[in-house]
């Protein structure tokens, strides 16, 4: 479990995270979200001492991760691939790891195996492409076996059956009941990933929720509803908890019933439907929809939308 607890870093007059409590639970995919600059890298490195809260704690497992007598077999990072000696071969680099933390050399070959880079072991990392620095990156996440698990945008530079790799891992590893917290910009693969999602902007929380709760907010809960007869179906919907919007000659948009409450209505009076469509939207539209405020880099192309 990762808790983080009404933190606060501030960098002279800057405050970068701002009393920003949360919490990252055993048993799911926790995706933690937010534009640039809202402090996402700076939380990350809080969680495991590279940073120091300048006021607030942050624990994992129960502790500050200096408190860890091996943080390895606690939490599992990657926060940059690229921080790793490119002299070094990849089975080198994860011994030298496992070697700090009394972890054998078994392990070691275990996770290389598990990252698919057993051909590659014993290669120059230097040489590695970014996708294969990736999942050297992971294994060196997995090495200690640790019951939490947080990674910065895992999927850079992966091919689809990298992706779909990672993506299966993170939810095995949920379901054996670790704690997985995911950092990404690619919205789309985190709402196939993520149980959870806790988003930030300005160092602020903005949201601490499921995935579709997220979506179905920014959605506003409406349905569509395609008629012939949109005046005579408007009547018999109204209600003082429903709204009906007109949306084009034989279109609706209602608010307050679901589409079995609209097609059960419509079915009692014979009213023809030829749509009855729950809107949704994607979890990249309802992030960009949260976040619109707390975006530090727009660009004209957003600014005329």
């Amino acid at each position: 479990m990762i808790q983080v607890k009404e933190v606060t870093k501030r960098y002279g007059d800057k405050t970068v995270v701002d009393q920003l409590t949360f919490t990252a639970h055993p048993g799911q995919v926790t995706g933690f979200l937010g534009p640039n600059g809202a402090g996402k890298s700076t939380t990350m490195r809080m969680i495991v001492g590279l940073d120091t809260p300048t006021t607030g704690e942050v624990l994992v497992n129960g502790r500050r991760y200096a408190e860890h007598a091996a943080p390895l077999q606690e939490i599992g990072v990657l926060l940059d691939a690229k921080g790793v000696h490119p002299g070094r071969s990849a089975a080198n680099h994860l011994l030298a790891m496992a070697r700090t933390h009394g972890i054998p050399k078994k392990r070691v070959d275990e996770v290389i195996e598990l990252a698919g880079l057993t051909k590659v072991a014993g290669k120059r990392v230097g040489n590695f492409s970014l996708g294969m620095g990736q999942r050297l990156g992971i294994a060196a996440a997995l090495l200690g076996d640790p019951g939490v698990v947080m990674l910065d945008e895992p999927v850079n530079g992966l091919d689809p059956e990298g992706v779909l790799w990672v993506r299966n891992l993170l939810a095995r590893l949920a379901a054996e009941g670790r704690t997985v917290v995911l950092s990404s910009h690619l919205m789309s693969e985190t709402s196939l990933i993520a149980d959870h999602l806790v988003v930030i902007g300005r160092g602020k929380l903005l949201a601490d929720t499921s995935v579709a709760s997220l979506v179905a907010q920014a959605a506003g809960g409406g349905v569509k509803v395609g008629t012939p007869a949109t005046t005579l179906l408007g009547v018999l919907l109204a209600g003082p908890d429903v709204t009906v919007t007109p949306a084009g000659p034989e279109e609706l948009i209602v608010s307050g019933l679901d589409a079995r409450q609209i097609g059960q209505i419509a079915a009692d009076h014979g009213i023809p439907l030829f749509a009855l469509t729950p809107q949704t939207v994607s979890l990249e539209e309802a992030f960009m929809d949260l976040t619109r405020e707390a975006v530090e880099y727009t660009s004209s192309l957003e600014l005329a939308r």
